[in-house]
C-alpha cells in the first residue's frame, strides 16, 4: 500500500473515532477497546489504528494511561476543533447513514414483532429482569451497557439467527462498538436516558403481553433515537442534515 493510501486510511479511522466520541458511542472517561480489537471492528491494520489514536491524543480528544488498568481513554473535556472532522465524516456518509439506520429500525421492529409472537415464560422473566437492570444502572456507561443487554434479550426472544445477523451487520456500518447504542452528549444524557426508560417499559410490556403489532411499532420508533443523535451531532458541527 502506498504512503498516500495509508494516510487516507488513517484519516478515515480518525474521522470514525472522532464521530464515535462526538455522538456518545464512547462516553467521556471511558476506555476504548484495545488496538487489536479496534482494528478488527474497523477492518484495518493495527498500525493504522495506532496512528489514528496518536493523532487524537495529540489533539486532546483522547489520553493514554500507563500501568495496570491503563489504555486509551476519552477525555472528560475535549476541544471543539473536532467539529470539522465530525461534519466531514457525517456529511459524506449521510445518505447511507440515513438509509442504514432506517433499515436497522425496520429489523428491530421485525425482531420485536417475532419476539412478541414467540416469547416464553422464561423469556418474559429475562426481559423484565433486563428492564430492571436498565432502571437500576448508573447514568452513562452502565446504562449504555444495560441498554444493549436489554435489546439483545428481545433479539434472542425472536429466535431468528438470520435476522439477528443481518441486524448486527447493519449496526456495524454505523456504530464502531455495535451493538452498543449511541448515547448523545453529556449535557443531554439524563433526558435521553429518561426517554429510553419510558420507551423500554412500553416495549417490554408489549412483547411480554404478546402484542406483536405494538411491539414492532414501538421498537422502530425507539431505535429512531440513534438517527436523532446523529442529526444533533451534525447540527453541533454546523451542518444541517438533508432529508
Amino acid at each position: 500500500m502506498s504512503d498516500r493510501a495509508t494516510e487516507t486510511r488513517v484519516d478515515e479511522v480518525e474521522d470514525r473515532l472522532v464521530t464515535a466520541v462526538a455522538v456518545g458511542e464512547y462516553l467521556p472517561a471511558s476506555r476504548l477497546p484495545p488496538e487489536r480489537e479496534l482494528a478488527v471492528l474497523l477492518g484495518v491494520g493495527r498500525v493504522t489504528v495506532r496512528a489514528a489514536l496518536a493523532r487524537l491524543v495529540d489533539r486532546g480528544l483522547l489520553e493514554t494511561r500507563r500501568g495496570r488498568g491503563g489504555g486509551t481513554f476519552v477525555r472528560s473535556q475535549w476541544p471543539d476543533s473536532s467539529s470539522d472532522a465530525v461534519a466531514r465524516t457525517l456529511l459524506a456518509r449521510w445518505a447511507g447513514i440515513r438509509d442504514t439506520t432506517d433499515a436497522i429500525a425496520l429489523l428491530h421492529g421485525a425482531l420485536a414483532t417475532a419476539a412478541a409472537e414467540r416469547i416464553t415464560d422464561d423469556g418474559r422473566t429475562t426481559l423484565r429482569t433486563r428492564l430492571e437492570d436498565f432502571r437500576a444502572a448508573a447514568s452513562g456507561l452502565e446504562k449504555q451497557q444495560a441498554d444493549a443487554v436489554l435489546h439483545r434479550a428481545i433479539i434472542d426472544a425472536a429466535g431468528n439467527a438470520v435476522l439477528a445477523a443481518a441486524l448486527a451487520d447493519l449496526e456495524s456500518q454505523v456504530s464502531i462498538a455495535a451493538p452498543a447504542h449511541l448515547w448523545g452528549t453529556a449535557e443531554g444524557m439524563a433526558e435521553m436516558e429518561h426517554r429510553a426508560l419510558l420507551e423500554h417499559e412500553g416495549l417490554v410490556d408489549a412483547v411480554c403481553a404478546g402484542r406483536s403489532v405494538d411491539a414492532g411499532v414501538l421498537a422502530r420508533r425507539h431505535v429512531g433515537i440513534d438517527l436523532e443523535l446523529l442529526e444533533r451531532a451534525m447540527l453541533r458541527a454546523g451542518q444541517v442534515p438533508t432529508s
